[in-house]
């Protein structure tokens, strides 16, 4: 079977099947998991801790979440046990913005290079498998994401980038979490519907775009999640 024809028989399982999958044939790579602390990735967490009870749990930290997202993480990581790996930018909030002022008024993109991006590849170095909560559903820019896909980091290494999610809504998620008791961020219910950045954050005014609120609309992706195979992108894995 050819890549292209596993991908493509990976397209058809089940978020549990994937993960099997994925997980049965490569029993030596490094597992690990970026999360957010979002539903979806809370969903794929519970997913993964059945097969591997310590997978490392990747938290950006970029200084400027919002208070019930720092209280929500502390408190799944002691419920859960979990083996958090706390990703931090090269400066902290106070160095940040003494240097060059509230980037993220004037040059988000550039803040969430610095404090979201760059930090976090640099954290996957160590991995082979990438898990995300990504959905299809959460925004046009997610539209045509696969389950399984190659992602090349800066220093040329590919990871393999698994999304067991993707073709979930968000009564998949909803019910998951209802079923098996996951409690959720508090910010769900005040009527936030995609959660990052504090000060890049509001509530989406589009019901068919949840992520419309991020970063007052003017973009919808920090730089993470470009969706480009290593093949077509440039040498730092994004696609402009």
């Amino acid at each position: 079977m050819t890549q292209i024809q596993e991908t493509e028989t990976l397209e058809l399982l089940s978020a549990e099947d994937c993960i099997r999958q994925v997980l049965n044939a490569n029993t030596t790579a490094r597992a690990c998991i970026t999360n957010s602390f979002q539903a979806e990735d809370m969903v794929v967490l519970h997913l993964l801790r059945q097969r591997i009870p310590d997978l490392a749990v990747l938290f950006l930290d970029t200084g400027y979440h919002f208070r019930s997202t720092y209280e929500y993480r502390d408190r799944m990581v002691a419920e859960w046990n979990l083996n958090l790996v706390n990703v931090t930018p090269e400066t902290t909030v106070a160095q940040h913005e003494a240097k060059l002022g509230i980037l993220h008024l004037v040059e988000p993109s550039r803040c969430c290079d610095l404090r979201k991006v760059k930090p976090l590849f640099q954290s996957l170095e160590p991995f082979d498998l990438w898990f995300t909560g990504l959905r299809r559903e959460q925004s046009p820019t997610r539209a045509k994401l696969k389950q399984v896909e190659e992602h090349k980091l800066v220093s040329g290494k590919v990871l393999q980038k698994v999304s067991p999610l993707a073709g979930w809504l968000w009564s998949d998620v909803e019910q998951y979490a209802s079923k098996h008791g996951i409690p959720l961020l508090s910010l769900y219910a005040e009527g936030y519907t995609s959660i990052g950045c504090e000060p890049c954050t509001r509530r989406s005014t589009d019901p068919e775009n949840p992520r419309a609120g991020r970063w007052d609309g003017k973009k919808l992706e920090c730089g993470i999640h470009t969706f480009v195979p290593p093949s077509e992108s440039d040498a730092s894995g994004k696609k402009e």
